[in-house]
């Protein structure tokens, strides 16, 4: 299966909001889910607990590549975390509506 599932966070809906509106626009996502979270982390020695969004991409691995670079270009993190998950097994017809509801990896 080509399907990855796609995570990365950032500190308000709004930011969350315009990630998956330009990713599912120029057609990088099928679907982006967005999730109230509360993260704990050390950042530049100290350690951070704060609320966030979580987003989870659905992709494929052929537009990883440009979805990452969409990624990097609007978050608004000076270090997101950005990384990709395989969907191991999931329903043929999930799957062919999320390639369907992409743009073709040549476009890209």
């Amino acid at each position: 299966m080509d399907l990855l599932a796609v995570h990365t966070s950032v500190a308000r809906q709004d930011q969350a909001n315009a990630l998956a509106r330009a990713a599912v626009e120029q057609g990088l996502a099928a679907c982006v889910q967005t999730e109230a979270i509360r993260s704990t982390y050390r950042w530049q020695g100290e350690v951070v607990c704060e609320d966030e969004v979580r987003l989870m991409f659905k992709t494929t691995r052929a537009l990883y590549p440009a979805l990452e670079a969409l990624l990097r270009e609007l978050h608004p993190y000076e270090l997101p975390a950005i990384y990709a998950l395989p969907v191991i097994a999931g329903t043929t017809e999930y799957a062919e509506w999320v390639r369907s509801s992409l743009r073709q990896p040549d476009q890209a």
